[in-house]
């Protein structure tokens, strides 16, 4: 019971210093995403990856930089900001990239007091625990925007796996079972999991609550529900009206706790959460996997 104690109390002492697991921390820390992930296995079809300083959402980054750059980027960020935590969320899929790799040893080694997080869409995730856990990465967000591979088609293009380019329900199937693994043994090994959902209200509305009810029961530790930006081949789809994400979380919230506060930052937002200068010029490049 002690031992159970010690952990539980170690993983709150965790979520109580990451802005983007705990309100409360929201405004108070920091986080700095390293953006050296610029591949990735999977095509979701909301998702545009691209580089600017102009736009504010996941996916886009001023550049791709080195390890050695972000440990750089760490150093100066900690000079401006109460940064607590060190984050790769892409704007690829971090774990196919082995710059995440490279960049979270060089983070241990250089600022070990940092929270080390990582953003994934879960396909490789179970196979890459074990280096997680030797580089001391502590929290670990994954994308889950349904349960089923009918709906699943309407969201992901293909699935990239073990060499192979999967298309339609078969690709769908392999992602799901694959983030279904991932997490479970994830929490198993210790690591705290947050599941973020992208909610299109055309597409996947019905499943939110389901989604929450199936990861909480995985181990999750909390859930961030977030709106569709309609870029890509979903431009012409409607984000959720503010009614529709209050309901999503309503109804999610007796399964599993619910993250609010989600600016869905750029892959190479520096600061504390929503108190970090707009970028406002620059031309986009865009790039694929």
């Amino acid at each position: 019971m002690n031992f159970l104690k010690r952990i539980f109390t170690k993983k709150t002492a965790q979520i109580e210093r990451h802005p983007c697991f705990s309100e409360t921390a929201h405004s108070r820390y920091g986080r700095v995403h390293l953006p050296v992930a610029s591949r990735c296995n999977i095509g979701c079809k909301y998702c545009l990856r691209v580089l600017n300083v102009t736009e504010n959402r996941p996916g886009v980054s001023e550049k791709i930089i080195s390890p050695t750059e972000a440990l750089e980027k760490v150093n100066e960020a900690r000079k401006k900001y109460p940064i607590t935590v060190a984050g790769i969320a892409g704007p690829g899929e971090s774990l196919i990239n082995e710059e995440t790799f490279e960049t979270f040893r060089l983070i241990d080694r250089f600022h070990p007091d940092l929270l080390k997080c990582l953003s994934s869409n879960g396909l490789l995730l179970s196979d890459k625990l074990g280096i997680l856990k030797e580089l001391r990465v502590h929290t670990i967000t994954v994308t889950v925007n349904t349960l089923t591979p009918e709906t699943g088609e309407k969201i992901y293009n293909f699935v990239n796996f073990e060499g192979k380019l999967y298309r339609g329900k078969e690709a769908v199937a392999i992602l799901l079972e694959r983030q279904k693994e991932g997490v479970k043994k994830a929490v198993s090994a210790g690591f705290t999991v947050k599941i973020n959902t992208v909610l299109i209200p055309e597409i996947n509305k019905h499943e939110i609550a389901a989604i929450a009810k199936e990861y909480a029961a995985l181990g999750a530790h909390i859930m961030n529900i977030i709106p569709l930006i309609p870029v890509a081949e979903m431009m012409d789809k409607r984000p959720p009206v503010c009614e529709e994400l209050r309901e999503a979380r309503i109804a999610s919230e007796p399964f599993i706790p619910q993250f609010r506060k989600c600016k869905q930052c750029r892959a190479d937002a520096c600061g504390v959460p929503g108190l970090e200068e707009k970028v406002t010029s620059g031309a986009p490049e865009y790039f694929h996997a």
